[in-house]
């Protein structure tokens, strides 16, 4: 008999949706014999100067409390870190927020800027988890189907967009992307940036796959729009420690101040070890990012080719560990029923494109964080797969 108090419960949180990505990880799962190409992590381990910094700290009794907004030492770090690798410039005093992981910082950022009725813009396809926690607030997720113009938002859209929804709070770019690993120069930046100046609007900038890009420097928006950019990183993707639980969170001064209750009333701070191990990581891992990104490199121009001789339509990937590539013309459409099937029938799990939002049905998310001889096997079992549905 359901418990009658369930009715009682935050309204909002009872019309949203479980994970639809992971409910098909939890279906497939069980599949005996399967290779996963769902993961959105590293398969390399956290490297070893990292884990003895952990290990130091355990063993200093460094188990109290740290600073909401993160030791010291660790926003000395990720300051340097934004300077060096992106020329940012953040006071570690009062610009820095760490967060539990990049996902923390979007709670964070969108919990403390919406009101309920706010609107905001979400290009998609794109990492789901900033709608649910849109709809928590009681605002309104805009989608910007950009599947028509290679997966990247274009001026022209983002101001029709924009002069549709007088009341935009925030606009979220997620880059390099999650799913598709499509990414922003320079320029394309500037025009971007050039609209948004022109509204009293936040940028939430989920820039957390900054690291892994392939084509050329990582560039961001927080240098166009310091005033307007809450910008997320960490440590997760670029340094193996998705475990760790480490993001960044920047922005200026009075906007901290407002973004750092949401921390204090929920997690009071990330655990002290763990803050350890990211000092280490952003002051001394830039060679291990290097290993891991070639890596990766050369995982993608192997897949890449593969998959286009099977008859995926997809673009090379300027960043991040994934590829999004269309189903084929003569296989299932839907792309939960195909990759079910694939699953089932072909031993490898990929993760239906629908779970992305607007523009990703009839793709399929393909990650490519897995050993060489895994991709090498699931490229034979997806032939052998589509050959017997001809």
């Amino acid at each position: 008999m359901p418990n009658p108090l369930v009715n009682h419960m935050n309204h909002e949180m009872l019309e949203l949706s479980p994970s639809a990505i992971l409910k098909f990880n939890d279906d497939v799962s069980q599949i005996p014999d399967l290779i996963p190409l769902t993961l959105g992590e590293p398969d390399f381990p956290t490297p070893e100067h990292i884990k003895q910094a952990a290990i130091a700290s355990i063993n200093n009794d460094e188990s109290h409390y740290a600073p909401t907004r993160g030791t010291a030492a660790l926003r000395q770090a990720a300051a340097d870190f934004l300077h060096q690798r992106y020329g940012l410039n953040y006071d570690p005093e009062t610009e820095i927020i760490m967060t539990a992981g990049a996902t923390g910082g979007i709670y964070a950022a969108l919990t403390s800027i919406l009101n309920p009725g706010d609107d905001v813009l979400i290009p998609t396809p794109i990492f789901p988890l900033y709608i649910p926690v849109t709809q928590l607030r009681g605002a309104y997720p805009v989608f910007m189907d950009t599947s028509k113009t290679g997966f990247v938002l274009k001026p022209e859209q983002l101001e029709e967009t924009l002069a549709a929804h007088p009341n935009t709070k925030a606009i979220v770019l997620n880059f390099p992307s999650n799913p598709t690993g499509k990414t922003y120069d320079r320029a394309a930046l500037e025009k971007l940036a050039k609209i948004i100046k022109q509204h009293n609007i936040f940028v939430i900038s989920d820039e957390i796959y900054s690291e892994l890009t392939y084509s050329g420097p990582h560039v961001s928006i927080a240098n166009l729009l310091p005033a307007q950019t809450i910008l997320l990183n960490g440590v997760s993707k670029s340094h193996a420690m998705t475990g760790w639980r480490i993001g960044i969170m920047a922005a200026p001064k009075d906007i901290t101040d407002q973004l750092e209750k949401i921390d204090q009333f929920t997690i009071t701070s990330t655990t002290t070890n763990a803050q350890a191990a990211a000092t280490e990581a952003l002051q001394n891992g830039a060679a291990d990012t290097a290993a891991m990104k070639a890596e990766y490199e050369r995982r993608r121009n192997f897949i890449v080719p593969a998959l286009q001789d099977m008859g995926f339509k997809l673009a090379n990937p300027d960043g991040a560990f994934y590829i999004f590539a269309k189903i084929p013309a003569d296989q299932i459409q839907d792309s939960f029923e195909f990759s079910y099937d694939l699953a089932r029938k072909g031993k490898v799990a990929v993760v239906p494109g629908k779970a992305f939002g607007p523009g990703g049905e009839g793709y399929v998310r393909i990650s490519y964080a897995t050993s060489m001889d895994n991709l090498q096997a699931a490229m034979q079992r997806i032939q052998a797969y589509l050959n017997r549905n001809e």
